[in-house]
């Protein structure tokens, strides 16, 4: 069963652009932590937020989180999302959760041709069928192992089929669909957007973070008013590897 992205804003710092040009304010004037807030008008907050970003004065922008609900994507986003490793993950456990009929992502390539999706689909079958099959094999022989050393069948049932899914979960494809819960600070956040709004990105990591960006410049547009793939302020990064396409991509982010 093939599944589609989907993405919240779980939780975030309340008036996060408040809160970050108190933190700048603290640093650039004789305000003692029990004014701080006081007096800092849109204007202000807008003069704070746009100081920072022209000094690269960026420190302050870390005392501010967001928390995102990320599900309909692949085994293969993942692993590309943590490696932001400045950020925390909650991810459904393949250990604990049996994938009965696991849903998976089709590449939008394989998606539009029509042989490419028939083989495509029949591997995910095959391999949902292998799984099954060893979950099968190996509960049985866990339930002969322990058997007898708890009271309740059902409890060693409920055993033999963890140990079952902790190795029959090899056989699952990077396709899989997976969930996972993210946290990152404004600063990671911006990092994150360079470099994964950026059409060299892969396009699944590309369009979360294209969506994730999209939704925290409704909650905080001061701040990433200017947030996107790096060309979006400057020059490109990638050298030889560039799309060719910044004016393409610079009115794509500016018009978000």
């Amino acid at each position: 069963m093939q599944e589609q992205l989907k993405v919240i804003v779980l939780s975030h710092t309340p008036e996060p652009e408040k809160i970050i040009s108190a933190a700048a304010k603290l640093c650039y004037s004789k305000s003692g932590i029990d004014h701080i807030l006081n007096d800092l008008t849109e204007d202000k907050v807008n003069q704070f937020l746009t100081m920072l970003m022209d000094m690269g004065h960026a420190s302050p922008i870390e005392h501010v989180s967001f928390t995102f609900g990320i599900e309909g994507v692949s085994r293969s986003l993942t692993h590309q999302l943590v490696r932001h490793r400045l950020a925390s993950y909650s991810q459904k456990s393949q250990r604990y959760v049996r994938e009965g009929q696991f849903s998976f992502i089709i590449p939008p390539e394989i998606e539009k041709n029509e042989e490419a999706k028939e083989i495509y689909i029949h591997a995910m079958e095959e391999q949902q069928r292998a799984y099954d099959q060893l979950v099968t094999v190996l509960q049985k022989e866990h339930m002969e192992k322990i058997k007898g050393q708890y009271k309740s069948e059902k409890k060693a049932l409920s055993m033999a089929e963890k140990a079952a899914i902790e190795d029959a979960r090899y056989v699952l494809p990077n396709a899989c669909e997976t969930k996972i819960v993210a946290t990152m600070n404004a600063r990671e956040l911006l990092h994150f957007f360079n470099h994964r709004c950026c059409n060299r990105a892969q396009w699944e990591i590309r369009e979360l973070a294209t969506q994730m960006l999209i939704l925290v410049k409704k909650v905080a547009p001061i701040l990433f008013k200017n947030a996107g793939p790096s060309c979006v302020n400057g020059p490109c990064p990638e050298g030889k590897m560039t799309c060719g396409r910044i004016v393409e991509v610079r009115e794509k982010f500016e018009k978000m």
